[in-house]
């Protein structure tokens, strides 16, 4: 019986095999020793039910033997899985020593991960197939979980601390990433993927993961950003609402703001509301967008601009 086909998805990382063979021990066991508890409490019900007329009186006589066994058995059932258990978990907590350290930033509502190289993504982590990979996590507002169900790998991304967890992925291909702590109204949007690559296509990677496409224009660069830099989880471009202000017909309207206030959404405004979200909330929205700073480089602000330009009602 394979429990893991049933109740877990893929395993695809190096460590997935020891918390899947753990977690099957203890499924089976747990099925074992309900089928026999249960069971025999049935078969006793049955079996020794008082009858009428049978005059029967019950022996309350302890059975020394019987509750050395049931108690015996347990305890070192207990053991066998602690120490298997803290075995594996000593393995998840020490990564090894040539392992690829990339730094993960959880906010409200999405994941930013920036590479030793100095390239950086929003929303997808790209990694080598074979290569071990520690991620030191950490969170600009409060508490995310960085969870990657194909890896077993799970970790609580805290603010003004860092944690760790680390992984070596056996197969190329998208995984999903999870945010496993429910940390506010945007929290079911905070979906990433980690990405699995060749060693030589993430080397490539690193190297055109900053620079900008000689044929592409900036507002398809920025409509490339909107969706890698994870505006998409507030902002729509079609007109429906959402977390923040949809963007389409956005620039050049006049805002209504939460002081009375009114803002002609331009192009110092957009930036000011990257870099600065809480400045100027629109009225009717709360201000819960993170700020973008030190996330965007000036280029990418530009191509965010120019796309929210581009975004003109017919």
């Amino acid at each position: 019986m394979n429990t893991n086909d049933i109740f877990l998805p893929a395993a695809k990382s190096t460590i997935a095999s020891e918390v899947d063979a753990l977690f099957s021990f203890v499924f089976i066991a747990s099925i074992l020793f309900f089928v026999l508890v249960i069971g025999g409490a049935l078969y006793f019900i049955i079996r020794y039910r008082r009858r009428k007329g049978d005059g029967y009186t019950p022996d309350y006589s302890h059975n020394t033997k019987l509750e050395v066994v049931w108690t015996v058995i347990p305890t070192i059932l207990v053991f066998v899985i602690f120490f298997w258990s803290f075995k594996t978990y000593l393995k998840m907590q020490v990564a090894p020593k040539d392992a690829i350290q990339i730094k993960a930033t959880g906010q409200k509502w999405f994941w930013q991960f920036d590479y030793p190289e100095g390239a950086s993504s929003t929303g997808e982590l790209i990694v080598p197939r074979g290569k071990p990979v520690q991620v030191l996590l950490s969170s600009r507002d409060v508490i995310h979980s960085f969870y990657v169900p194909n890896f077993r790998v799970k970790m609580d991304a805290l603010p003004n601390r860092y944690t760790m967890a680390w992984f070596e992925a056996t197969e190329t291909g998208e995984y999903d990433l999870f945010c496993a702590e429910y940390c506010g109204t945007g929290h079911s949007k905070m979906l990433a993927k980690v990405r699995v690559v060749e060693p030589e296509e993430y080397q490539r990677w690193l190297q055109s993961n900053n620079s900008l496409p000689e044929d592409m224009a900036m507002d398809q660069y920025g409509a490339q950003l909107y969706k890698t830099k994870a505006c998409v989880t507030c902002h729509t471009n079609d007109g429906a609402p959402g977390t923040g202000p949809s963007f389409l017909g956005l620039f050049g309207r006049t805002e209504n703001l939460q002081d009375g206030s009114t803002v002609t959404v331009d192009e110092n405004y957009l930036r000011e509301s990257i870099l600065n979200p809480q400045a100027k909330v629109v009225h009717g929205f709360q201000p819960v967008m993170p700020t973008y700073t030190g996330i965007l480089k000036d280029k990418e602000i530009d191509a965010l601009v120019m796309y929210i330009k581009s975004l003109k009602k017919e």
